[in-house]
């Protein structure tokens, strides 16, 4: 073809054409040389870019850190995605900042510590040793190459330098301890009492207006999440294993060839009889000891059961209440002098007194049971099980590369790569990004599901390996997907008026309570402020007092102390919506010792967190001097 079109490309029109289709192509090669039409940018620091791209590369890898980090607990409606990606961004503008001022300061690492940083990273290993397969498989899972992500950990390391500079500088002198331990270790007198937000429910009717205002001023509170069906393709090694044919020579050809891996060591069945003797005994006393078992040896040889005479007589406190018995043993698990005795004594054979270093014993053998090597039909289905899962290994990352390369190769669609390995394609019910059962309960899967390159561009996803010690593998693309959406106001509307009803019964529970509030520190009695309330008085409370409500231990701490013997009084919501009346009576702060030396747990703890507040108040100067420019952020959902 391209022959033929040489032959035909004579004359001036073959130019003119030549020459309109250059023009394109240079102006759009000088156009990436200016950045002109370029990626998108999200903020500029001090003439450094950052990309959209960036930016939501960097916020799905905060959000699986948060899945992985939760598990359950995570809740994708705390983290709604404008104001993820909103808290990212302020922390790759501070990232941004940092390496600017360490670079200016002269801060560097070097190729060989980020690459020990690498080769130590648990992520990265494989029966505790580096393996590049892994690396670049999670590296892939994250949308970076290797060089992308070592310029990513060579910024990082070199901002912890500067992290280590400011705060390893603080110091915590012993006044500042001293006063640390004094308030740390405060008690408070106090008393509290609960005003009940159910007290002040009222079923009065809700205006049509007030319930509009509450659901358009509270639209993310009603919305149905985000959704996705997918199709997938799942790679089991356990599944592959199930399937291999192992005949019995080639399992019978494994035993012969490892015939001695299956073989069993003598054991023996051994009872003993005790005497102590203390580490700090002389010659004479050790004696002594021994010349006693030598007795009760005697007393055994002459007919006295071994047993009786060791629940009675022997100290060791394990084995005295057993007759002695230490069950059935191998040679190696015993004191050495002790295992050279009872592996060379015959059965039935009572020893001489033998010392160890726990004192003198009498050993017996009840039993000798031979070593012996396992029959091959003995070890037949351990063996296929065995050689099983060592070919579905083989094949499951024989299958995996392919796997992974059609489904790329054909981003479309999962039938080829299904078709060709035959593997079943198989299709989700409707998942959010809080994931579902099974395999989609991993946030590898789930990320990879609600990434722009699956979300957006609709293309197969990477091969996705969910868990690291765990041989199984994933491919999924997006089948339909449901945008996040506001509940029509119908559905919602018993929802708000039962929202707005206990709204309003909270209100009231507070001006009741501000009220009893102001009574009590113009000196009216508890019985009198707040008459039909349970008054709780647990007397002088510490900090970490679990027994009183954490939001009354909280304000209790923040309450000025009382002045001229007026008690100190607020109010506190609790988590229930009901509302406490805290009233703090006396402060008696924690005893300290003169000579605390700061440089003690605690002053190193305190120096590290004086430290970090000077750090990020460096931070904060930082960027109030820096050159910050950032663009409106944008979610998937406003594509």
């Amino acid at each position: 073809m391209l022959q033929a079109i040489r032959e035909r490309a004579q004359g001036w029109l073959a130019w003119v054409i030549v020459g309109l289709i250059s023009v394109p192509f240079a102006l759009w090669g000088i156009q990436s040389y200016l950045g002109v039409g370029g990626e998108p940018v999200v903020a500029t620091v001090n003439g450094v870019e950052i990309t959209d791209r960036d930016l939501s590369r960097r916020a799905q890898q905060a959000r699986l850190e948060l899945r992985e980090r939760l598990g359950a607990a995570y809740d994708p409606a705390l983290f709604e995605e404008g104001r993820l990606r909103t808290e990212v961004l302020d922390d790759m503008i501070r990232q941004t900042l940092l390496l600017d001022v360490s670079n200016r300061i002269g801060m560097r690492v070097s190729d060989e510590e980020v690459r020990m940083q690498i080769l130590s990273e648990p992520a990265f290993q494989r029966d505790g040793r580096f393996d590049r397969e892994a690396y670049e498989r999670l590296l892939r899972l994250q949308g970076l190459s290797p060089a992308q992500f070592e310029e990513q950990l060579r910024q990082q390391l070199i901002g912890n330098q500067l992290l280590r500079a400011v705060v390893g500088s603080e110091l915590t002198t012993s006044g500042e301890l001293a006063d640390y331990r004094r308030l740390a270790s405060q008690t408070r007198e106090l008393s509290y009492a609960v005003t009940q937000a159910a007290d002040f429910r009222s079923d009065a009717p809700i205006g049509e207006e007030e319930i509009q205002s509450f659901y358009e001023s509270n639209a993310a509170r009603f919305q149905n999440p985000e959704m996705v069906k997918l199709d997938y393709l799942v790679l089991d090694v356990g599944e592959l294993a199930k399937g291999a044919e192992i005949g019995d020579d080639e399992l019978r050809r494994v035993y012969e060839e490892d015939r001695s891996r299956f073989g069993r060591p003598e054991q023996r069945s051994v009872r003993h009889l005790l005497l102590t003797v203390p580490p700090d005994a002389d010659e004479a006393a050790a004696q002594a000891v021994a010349a006693q078992l030598q007795g009760i040896r005697e007393r055994i040889l002459a007919g006295e059961a071994f047993d009786e005479l060791a629940r009675s007589e022997s100290q060791d406190p394990g084995s005295a209440s057993e007759g002695g018995s230490l069950g059935t043993i191998e040679q190696g698990i015993m004191d050495p002098l002790f295992d050279t005795v009872a592996f060379n004594l015959p059965e039935g054979e009572l020893s001489e007194p033998v010392r160890t270093r726990f004192g003198y014993h009498l050993i017996e053998v009840t039993e000798v049971v031979p070593a012996a090597v396992k029959s091959f039909d003995e070890v037949k289905e351990e063996l296929r099980a065995e050689v099983s899962r060592q070919r579905a290994e083989s094949l499951f990352y024989d299958l995996g590369e392919r796997l992974a390369n059609v489904a790329y190769e054909s981003p479309d669609s999962l039938e080829p790569a299904a078709d060709e390995l035959g593997l079943p394609l198989q299709h989700s019910d409707w998942l959010g990004r809080d994931g579902g059962e099974g395999v989609f309960a991993h946030p590898r899967v789930i990320g990879a599901a609600f990434s722009d390159e699956v979300l957006v561009g609709r293309n197969n996803s990477d091969l996705i390996e969910p868990e690291r010690d765990v041989l199984r593998a994933v491919v999924l693309r997006v089948a339909d997907h449901r945008v996040a959406a506001v509940r029509p106001l119908d559905e919602v509307r018993d929802e708000i008026v039962e929202a707005l009803r206990s709204e309003r019964a909270r209100e009231a529970a507070l001006q009741a309570a501000e009220s009893a509030a102001d009574q009590l520190r113009q000196g009216v009695s508890w019985s009198e402020a707040m008459p039909s309330a349970a008054v709780e008085t647990p007397g002088p409370v510490a900090r970490d007092r679990q027994s009183v409500p954490a939001p009354v231990r909280g304000l209790a701490f923040t309450l000025p102390a009382p002045a001229d013997g007026a008690p100190s009084v607020g109010t506190t919501v609790l988590e229930n919506g009901d509302v406490a009346v805290v009233e703090v009576t006396q402060i008696k702060d924690g005893e300290v010792t003169p000579s605390e030396d700061p440089s003690a747990s605690e002053g190193e703890m305190l120096a590290q967190l004086l430290g970090r507040h000077v750090y990020d108040a460096m931070l904060a100067d930082i960027e109030t001097r820096a050159k910050v420019e950032r663009k409106p952020i944008t979610t998937t959902s406003d594509l």
